[in-house]
């Protein structure tokens, strides 16, 4: 077995093309067969090398391996020319001189008389030269139909006289999509093509193609596109769209990975793989024949899972650089990884962390007027002044500070969150944040009383 993925390097890798390439990937892997990358970089005009690096950079990340080097189209313009003359000279393709002005008459004609356009074979059978401004054409079978069974949809059927003779290559001398993609394939030795749904009306082009050169038919399946929650195809509206958007975003690979495979594919009712299990479990058997909904809730559930089975050190080094990006000082790797510790549990995303981790490295904090106008009451400041003692020289133990909230909040008749409250505001700025002692803990002594001295000093 042999897969290929093929994206053009004409914008971002989107997520639709990610999942299309981890299905390649793990189709191949599972039968230990080959998976190649070829970038179809023949429409130089839109074709950009930081694309090519924006996709190389998010199969990386998402742990998509290719075999070999990735393959460029523009750089097999000799191969292509070579299969073109072999179609010409034998009878199956013929050079067309019919100007862009007539090709555009016909199809204006044929939509007013409400028919699908297509070429009406003038130059088909006059044995043409090449000529400035001419096309190659391929002679398309006018009879017939073409059948494959699909690997994801079973059967499927076109009539052939539906198919006009398409043109394999344009007039500047480059394939067009059909033609190149049917070229590289049949060279590249590619057994099983599985690409979007959108490709559907392409394969019997591309079937016809492979029977004029007389090569091996490899097998086609097309996998349903991705929808947004509200039905429609998925757009930058339902959220990020590309792949490393989702990791600026925050987002584990392997979540991602996971979650991609699950847009169509199942495995019993197991939501959670690992890489290799995903290879060993793997088939297209599996993959559903209805498109698939992007759930956000359900791949920040994954994400959320992935980051509490994370390693607090692999998560310190991938939210420092988040921390450096806004002038924070590396604090170092221990306190890193107690701090992550703290928020690990309270954060969707890396993004999310980071801004629940925000409080431990700013020199002042800001109050929420209405929190400090709640909680730095003269009583909560009264409050206040009960902790500058205890925590001045060190943070206590959990027990010990259990011990003094439970004190304070007995002398003063109220629970223990009433007490805790306005020292978690002075701390952290917030009403809601990791366990106190934790952060006591975290800050120091000297950062705890500096922040509980600005509080009582705050004018709600």
């Amino acid at each position: 077995m042999k897969t290929r993925f093929a994206p053009s390097p004409t914008g971002h890798l989107h997520i639709g093309g990610a999942r299309t390439a981890l299905f390649n990937f793990l189709l191949s892997r599972n039968a230990g067969g080959e998976f190649v990358l070829r970038i179809e970089d023949t429409d130089a005009a839109r074709s950009e090398a930081a694309y090519t690096e924006d996709i190389l950079r998010a199969l990386d990340w998402l742990g998509i391996v290719h075999d070999g080097e990735p393959v460029f189209q523009s750089r097999r313009a000799e191969i292509h020319r070579e299969l073109t003359e072999r179609m010409l000279a034998a009878g199956k393709a013929y050079h067309c001189h019919c100007s862009q002005e007539r090709i555009d008459e016909i199809r204006k004609s044929a939509l007013e008389r409400k028919e699908k356009p297509r070429y009406d074979g003038k130059c088909r059978n006059l044995g043409l030269p090449a000529a400035p401004g001419s096309v190659v054409r391929f002679k398309s079978p006018e009879t017939g139909e073409t059948f494959w069974n699909d690997l994801i949809k079973g059967p499927v059927s076109f009539a052939n006289e539906e198919l006009d003779d398409l043109v394999m290559v344009r007039a500047d001398g480059l394939p067009t999509y059909n033609w190149a993609a049917v070229a590289d394939d049949h060279s590249m030795g590619i057994t099983h093509v599985v690409r979007g749904d959108d490709h559907v009306n392409n394969t019997p082009r591309q079937i016809l193609l492979y029977e004029a050169l007389d090569a091996p038919i490899p097998a086609f399946g097309h996998v349903p596109m991705i929808l947004g929650g509200d039905k429609k195809r998925l757009s930058k509206r339902h959220g990020a769209t590309s792949v490393m958007a989702y990791e600026e975003a925050g987002y584990l690979p392997e979540a991602l990975a996971n979650y991609l495979a699950r847009l169509g594919w199942s495995s019993g009712d197991r939501e959670i793989f690992s890489m290799d299990e995903m290879i060993k479990l793997f088939s297209l058997s599996s993959v559903g024949k209805s498109a698939a909904i992007f759930d956000k809730d359900k791949l920040d559930w994954l994400n959320s899972h992935y980051i509490k089975e994370s390693s607090p050190s692999r998560l310190a080094s991938l939210l420092l650089p988040r921390f450096e990006e806004k002038g924070y000082a590396n604090p170092g790797e221990k306190v890193l990884e107690e701090i992550v510790l703290t928020v690990r549990e309270r954060g969707k995303t890396l993004a999310e962390m980071a801004r629940k981790a925000d409080f431990y490295f700013r020199k002042t904090l800001t109050l929420n007027p209405g929190d400090a106008k709640k909680l730095l009451t003269p009583e909560g400041k009264d409050i206040l002044r009960s902790f500058v003692e205890p925590l001045r020289n060190a943070a206590p133990s959990d027990e010990d500070f259990n011990r003094l909230l439970e004190t304070l909040a007995a002398s003063r008749g109220v629970g223990k969150g009433a007490v805790a409250q306005p020292l978690r505001l002075a701390l952290t700025g917030e009403t809601a944040s990791p366990g106190l002692s934790d952060i006591g803990r975290i800050l120091g002594p000297e950062v705890v009383t500096q922040r509980i001295n600005a509080a009582l000093e705050h004018e709600a």
